[in-house]
């Protein structure tokens, strides 16, 4: 009967010293997995500074193309979606968030980045603005005055009818 116990004192002391290391083994993947959390979480974080940098850089860039334009607007025709979100923009009383154009004319929002970096190409004026994280745009006061005098985008009554 001793050498039972005994058996069984081994066979306990070899079953905690088992758990022991599964839980050593478990700890250091927890450590690793902490750690790369914070990495991902710190990139994250500059990642999204980085954004916003370039998001007040694109507005200064605007002011800037706006500023050396010197008033003289030259508009390359548009296509039809670049003329349909034009319109959009035109008739707004305020700034819109690309997901609001997005939603309005029925398009993904990268899309929607698309058609307004071709706007901007073909010498259509944007006046951006970061809000809350978020890209506001809108037609640059100037710009929409001057369309509104010498239709610069050519359009056609028609079109808002």
């Amino acid at each position: 009967m001793l050498v039972e116990v005994k058996n069984g004192v081994k066979a306990v002391v070899k079953t905690i010293n088992e758990f022991s290391k599964v839980k050593q083994a478990i700890e250091e993947h927890l450590l690793a997995i902490n750690e790369n959390s914070s990495e991902i979480t710190a990139l994250f974080d500059y990642l999204q500074d980085v954004e916003g940098k370039m998001d007040r850089l694109s507005a200064r860039l605007d002011s800037l193309q706006l500023s050396h334009s010197c008033e003289k607007y030259e508009v390359s025709p548009l296509g039809s979606m670049e003329r349909k979100v034009f319109e959009l923009l035109y008739t707004s009383a305020g700034r819109l968030s690309y997901t609001k154009l997005a939603e309005n004319i029925g398009l993904s929002v990268s899309e929607v980045s698309s058609i307004l970096s071709s706007l901007v190409s073909k010498g259509v004026v944007l006046s951006r603005q970061l809000l809350h994280k978020q890209m506001l745009v809108s037609l640059d006061p100037r710009f929409k005055d001057l369309q509104a005098k010498e239709n610069l985008v050519n359009l056609s009554l028609d079109t808002f009818f």
